[in-house]
């Protein structure tokens, strides 16, 4: 399997083509970034599979450039910043490319819906927000309530514990945490979506 890491040398993007260097089923992963040293010292950084991976300089908002980078790939680990996702899933679809993403906040995840269609014609498969939260928690959540025989709610948690002093980190890209930290949430309660004010809906527990 041939898979193309967009972003593959940010925080998050990194730790997936460590992964996927390392999987059995995938025979080659190409760091496709803006950033090419950044990019190559990923690759030194990979423990097992570094064989596997090259670099390639790619700038998501070059059309060309990103369809010709996607073309020949059987799948696409999008770990750019989310408001370029559909941008990326439309080269995908030309590319005839599987796709997958970190996660896309709410607006434009229910863009990226929309495109379910495009991608069923196109026999091609698009896995949306499979970062941590949502992501993984959704797809624990569901499993645990396919095993139920009712549920009446579910709460997802997501927290961190702060450094120490002024030794801030951020875990993935800073215009995203700023975003999830201003723009005004959507929540989904009593069988309706509705925007919250930001930071608000603070519970003791």
């Amino acid at each position: 399997m041939r898979i193309v890491a967009l972003g593959g040398a940010g925080l998050m993007g990194r730790i997936a083509v460590r992964d996927l260097a390392a999987s059995e089923g995938v025979d080659e992963v190409i760091i496709a970034d803006r950033d090419t040293e950044l990019a190559a010292d990923v690759v030194d950084l990979i423990p097992e599979g570094r064989s596997k991976v090259s670099v390639t300089q790619t700038d998501v908002t070059d059309r060309q450039s990103l369809v010709d980078t996607l073309r020949g790939a059987d799948a696409v680990l999008n770990a750019v910043r989310y408001y370029f996702n559909l941008e990326v899933m439309s080269a995908c679809l030309e590319a005839g490319t599987h796709y997958t993403d970190l996660g896309g906040l709410f607006h434009v995840t229910r863009k990226q819906l929309d495109l379910h269609a495009a991608f069923a014609e196109a026999g091609l498969t698009a896995v949306l927000c499979m970062g941590s939260a949502p992501g993984v928690s959704n797809i624990q959540a569901r499993f645990a309530a396919d095993r139920l025989d009712t549920v009446e709610s579910i709460r997802i948690y997501d927290g961190v514990l702060p450094p120490p002093g002024d030794d801030i980190h951020f875990g993935y890209a800073i215009p995203t945490i700023i975003d999830e930290l201003v723009m005004p949430p959507v929540v989904f309660a009593d069988g309706e979506w509705a925007e919250k004010p930001p930071l608000s809906g603070g519970e003791d527990y």
